[in-house]
Order: structure tokens, then sequence, then C-alpha cells
């Protein structure tokens, strides 16, 4: 009996001294301390990128209402810095995402998974798929236009029907209603998506009636010459789902490294964009500052149509190269002309100047059955088409959030918040 005692109570003991003497109390010293980093946050900056620093930013229009929709009212607004694609999104940089979906939506098919130690699935992108052949095609013949509707006498696969499907919280209701002390069930506020993935690449023919435009058509997503052109139609629900596809593809590549996701990406609020159009400059009508649109030697600096339709006299007929022309003092290409912009928030003259002047954002939630012109959404930039006072920076116009334009692309940001705060740009890692 007095043996047994003795076993416990040194037992009892050895937990005792296993808590007492832990490797957090000795490696502190018995010091309040703080917690170390257990993820690697020296992350490097993504590719294509330029830094936009925090600051105050003057924003409304700089000269007249062009439009004299008394939608540009003048407000000071204090933006937090971010990074921004130097450039639009590309047809190349689409293509990547549009051929990710179309090899995930096979795999998905074809039951090329593996098995992780959690008890999940995931994609095994190790295998290939062998597109010529039979079985596949006839596992995939849903995707397929059949040799009989091919004026070529093969089948051919439909990019047209791919979808890229995806997944998201919305904080926002989550915030609110966890303010309101309700129970957080978090699947309430998992929204899903199915979005198509190929962008509409008829909006050359169906905006312009009476016009051959039938070769661009054809050419312009797919032909290595436009490359580096920017993507056109793609309406703002393809945009978001593409902000995202880049936030996964980008996160599946840091979990790989032990590298902590600071940012998603997604696109800029109308302020944001304005504030990086600027470069800086205070109450300057255009990104390299104005008043005029051409330089000391006569030659354009946008992508636009001078005069009444001479088109080509700024070296482009429809969109130009998305590196095209000299960037703003931020190292952004063709803020203004070239293309226009989709950006995060609704057209809504009326809420314009009603948002905070720390980081404003407006947004609206809108079904299915609301009316369409609770779905308009901010372009900025101008365009290749519009005249010289409507790529002014100022400028704000809208399209509707499910409709796909021959002059409209869009650029991504994703926000740093610690070198925001201090407002110095990280270092690009090599």
């Amino acid at each position: 009996m007095i043996k047994q005692l003795s076993l416990r109570l040194f037992a009892l003991g050895l937990i005792v001294t296993a808590w007492g003497c832990g490797g957090g109390s000795t490696a502190s010293n018995g010091q309040l301390v703080g917690t170390t980093n257990r993820v690697n946050t020296n992350t490097p900056i993504p590719v294509g990128m330029t830094w936009v620093p925090s600051g105050v930013m003057h924003m409304g229009a700089s000269d007249q209402d062009v439009r004299s929709a008394n939608d540009v009212k003048n407000r000071t607004v204090q933006l937090v810095g971010f990074y921004m694609d130097a450039t639009e999104i590309t047809n190349s940089e689409y293509r990547q995402y549009v051929d990710w979906v179309r090899d995930s939506t096979a795999h998905t098919i074809l039951g090329d998974f593996k098995d992780l130690q959690d008890g999940s699935q995931i994609v095994d992108w190790k295998k290939k798929i062998k597109w010529q052949s039979e079985d596949v095609q006839d596992a995939m013949a849903a995707y397929y236009v059949p040799a009989s509707e091919s004026i070529w006498g093969k089948k051919e696969f439909d990019n047209s029907k791919l979808k890229y499907h995806y997944e998201a919280f919305d904080y926002d209701k989550m915030a609110r209603e966890s303010a309101l002390g309700r129970n957080q069930n978090r699947a309430d506020y998992l929204m899903k998506y199915d979005v198509v993935a190929y962008p509409d690449t008829t909006v050359w023919m169906k905006m312009f009636s009476y016009s051959y435009n039938e070769p661009i058509t054809h050419q312009y997503f797919w032909f290595p010459s436009f490359n580096n052109y920017p993507v056109v139609g793609v309406n703002w629900y393809q945009a978001n789902a593409f902000c995202h596809w880049r936030t996964k593809h980008w996160r599946t590549y840091k979990d790989s490294k032990k590298q902590y996701l600071e940012g998603e990406f997604r696109l800029p609020t109308e302020e944001q964009w304005e504030w990086a159009a600027r470069g800086g400059r205070t109450q300057s009508p255009y990104p390299w500052g104005g008043p005029y649109v051409v330089n000391k030697k006569g030659c354009y600096l946008a992508n636009f149509k001078p005069g009444r339709g001479n088109y080509s006299a700024d070296g482009g007929l429809y969109t130009v190269r998305a590196d095209a022309y000299w960037p703003n003092d931020y190292g952004l290409y063709n803020m203004s002309g070239n293309v226009a912009e989709w950006t995060l928030s609704p057209y809504n003259a009326a809420t314009y100047d009603n948002v905070a002047d720390m980081s404003p954002s407006l947004r609206m939630k809108t079904q299915e059955a609301d009316p369409t012109w609770w779905k308009r959404k901010v372009i900025k930039g101008g365009s290749w088409k519009d005249v010289a006072s409507f790529i002014q920076v100022s400028n704000r116009d809208y399209e509707f959030a499910d409709t796909a334009k021959s002059f409209i692309g869009f650029r991504c940001i994703v926000q740093y918040i610690s070198p925001a705060l201090t407002n110095k740009s990280p270092k690009r890692k090599k």
C-alpha cells in the first residue's frame, strides 16, 4: 500500500514538474514576451504589381463636370496603401485562368484526386490529361461541339461552357449579426457562385452594327500577337471570379512554402482606383498631369479618340498593348484610355459622398429579382473609343454588372496592411 502511494505521488510530481518547467517558460525566462511567429511572413510581392502608398486625396472633378451628371462632387478621403497591377489584366494572363478552369473541370470529371491526411481530397495536378484519348473525350462529351455541328468536320472543345465555382463568406453580415449577439453558424454566411470563365469574344461584333469586325472577333483573345493586350468581354462577375481564382492560386503556392497569406486579390474601389490613377498629383485631370493630352513633341499620351474620330492618330485603332505609353508616377500604365476598368463600387449618384472618409467603400448586395439599375457598377478611366474629356481620372461612368463590352477590362489590387501603416514599400525579393 505504501509502495503504491509512493508511486502515485512520484507520478504527480512528474506532472507538476513537467508543467512548471515547460518550454515556453524556459525560453522566456518566466517573463511575458508574447508568442513567436509560427509562419513565414517574409513573403514575395506579386509579380506585375506596383506599390501605391497611403495618403490623402482631394477626390472629384478637377475641371468641369463633362457629363453634367452631378455625380463627381469634390471630397477629401484617406486611402490605405495597396499593391495594384501595373497594367490591365492581359489576354495571356486571363488565358492562364481559363486553362486552369478547363483542366480542373477535366480532372474532376475523370476522378483525378489524391487523399490528404485529414481525410479530404484535392485534385491531383500531376496526372496528365490525354486530350486526344477517346475515353477522355467521351467522359467530357458535354464540353465538346460534335463534328456534325462543326464547320471543320471534327469535334471541338467548347470553352464557353466552362464555369468557375467558388465560395466566399459574407463577412459584413457576419460582423453585423455578431454585434447583435446572434448565434454564429458559418454555413449561414457562405455564398456560392458559378461563373462562366470564358470571355465574350463576340463583343466586337455586338457593339458595332454594319461593321466588319469578324477578324478581330476571331483573333483578339487567342492570337499570340494580342497576348499583352488587355482582356475584354469580361463582365463584373467574371472579373470578381478571376480575383478569387488568383487568390486561390497564390495561396496554394504560399501554403506549400508555409508563408502567411496577408491579403486577397480583388477589384479596387473607385476611390482606390482614382487615388492610384492620380499618381500622387493633386487635382490633375490626367495621370500624367495635364492639361494637355499630347507632350511637347505632339505625341499622344494615351489611347483614346482624338479630335472628331481619328482613332489611329494615337497609335492604336482599337486597344493597344497594356504597357503602352509612359506610366504615371506610381508606375501604372494606361490608367486613362485603352480600356475602361471595372471597380468594386456600385454606381449610385445619391450615395457618392455618404461614405466614410477613411478607406471609403460603398457596397450593395443585390438579388436576381432586384431592379436592373441596382446592378450598375462604376467604371473608370475611359477607353479607346472615348474623347479626351472622358479619360480624365475624375470622370465616373457605369455599366451593368452582367454586361461585357469591347472597351472594358480590369486590374486587381491586394492590400498588405503592415507596410501601409508605415507607408514604406516592401523591397521586392529576387
